[in-house]
């Protein structure tokens, strides 16, 4: 039996949702084997999901959204790194309650990057996702060599907001290193820079921002494009419209343009580095999962990149949540052939969110129940 279950956001990682369902299996069938290989979708836990299939953690001090410093971490496995920006840049570091949609910074995602090349990473996955940042990645750029001054010749302040006072880009500093390393931009989100569908339109409100917050970061992210097509050319606002640009606040964008990153969904990016294939091989009954199962999963969301590549090889896929919105119709074309839910044993939210290790561990054991006995 395989484990492969991103998190419960909020309750529980992806290892301890691993840990709980074999914990919950082996009350049934203790001699049951069980394999666990936490996943993620290139969003918060990346990190995490790595080190678990055997990649070593790094950590490194880097400057968090609002400029202080943070610790973050990144995972390396011989010449391949796993980076996640949220470590440096998610809303995670943010103080509770506080945001700041107008002038946090990617700088943070740069340093971490920028510790992944002294580490000798020639390629990178750079997971994207969960970010308290709308600065189209100009913070990433800056740190990694880029300059981006004003009217007057001095860096615009941090932040997307600053970006309207923009002037002159000039990404020629860029780390040379980059020139030679692989980055693959992996994410759940292909969303354009700007417009309707961008990053400030659809994920702004998530991080604090008003509909006048909205109009400004657009507008701002807008005129960095027509800036950097000064100084690239074309395919600025070729990148700008590109799946995936508007990931992560857009520094989906800065690494299209700057990096030269290629984009993939970051659930199939992150199945081949954790070595998903030949676990999927060894396993008779795969089980998925995350916190809540709900119309996003099927856009990109690792429950269904786990049950597409089961269901691909034959396997047969059940799925534990913590709360499901679904239908089964929806489920079943997803490959998803049973779903076992929190609120199924527990039906108070707050207690299944709170109490959520012990729970899963109940619901595991129905899961024991019905398939291994």
């Amino acid at each position: 039996m395989l484990i492969a279950a991103d998190k419960f956001k909020g309750s529980l990682t992806a290892v301890q949702v691993a840990q709980r369902v074999t914990a919950g299996l082996h009350r049934v069938a203790p001699r049951t084997e069980v394999e666990a290989l936490p996943v993620a979708d290139g969003g918060d836990g990346t990190v995490d999901a790595a080190v678990a299939a055997g990649f070593e953690r790094r950590e490194v001090r880097v400057a968090g959204p609002l400029g202080g410093e943070v610790t973050a971490a990144f995972a390396l496995r011989g010449d391949m790194a796993v980076v996640e920006m949220a470590e440096a840049s998610g809303l995670q570091r943010l103080p509770a309650g506080v945001f700041a949609p107008l002038t946090s910074s990617t700088y943070g995602s740069g340093e971490l990057l920028r510790a992944a090349l002294d580490a000798g990473a020639r390629t990178i996955v750079f997971g994207v996702g969960g970010s308290a940042t709308t600065d189209g990645g100009a913070g990433m750029l800056a740190a990694l060599g880029a300059r981006f001054l004003d009217a007057d010749g001095e860096p615009v302040a941090p932040g997307g907001e600053s970006l309207r006072d923009l002037a002159t880009a000039d990404l020629s500093g860029l780390d040379p290193r980059l020139e030679s390393v692989d980055v693959v931009l992996a994410s759940d989100v292909d969303n354009p820079l700007t417009g309707p569908k961008g990053a400030p339109a659809v994920y702004g409100p998530q991080k604090g921002a008003s509909p006048d917050d909205v109009a400004v970061l657009d507008a701002a992210l807008a005129h960095f494009v027509t800036v950097l097509e000064k100084s690239i050319g074309a395919k600025a606002a070729e990148y700008a419209a590109a799946p995936g640009a508007g990931a992560a606040g857009g520094i989906g964008y800065g690494a299209l343009v700057g990096l030269g990153a290629s984009f993939r969904p970051g659930i199939e990016v992150m199945l081949d580095v954790l070595g998903f294939a030949s676990a999927l091989e060894r396993a008779t009954l795969v089980i998925t999962g995350e916190g809540s199962l709900d119309e996003q999963t099927l856009h990109g969301k690792a429950p269904a990149g786990v049950a597409a590549a089961a269901r691909a090889a034959g396997k047969e896929v059940i799925a534990v949540c913590g709360r499901l919105a679904l239908p089964p119709e929806a489920l079943g074309r997803a490959g998803i052939r049973r779903v076992y839910p929190l609120t199924g044993v527990e039906p108070d939210v707050a207690r299944c969110i709170a109490e959520a290790g012990p729970i899963l561990e109940d619901v595991a054991e129905r899961i024991g129940r019905d398939f291994l006995t």
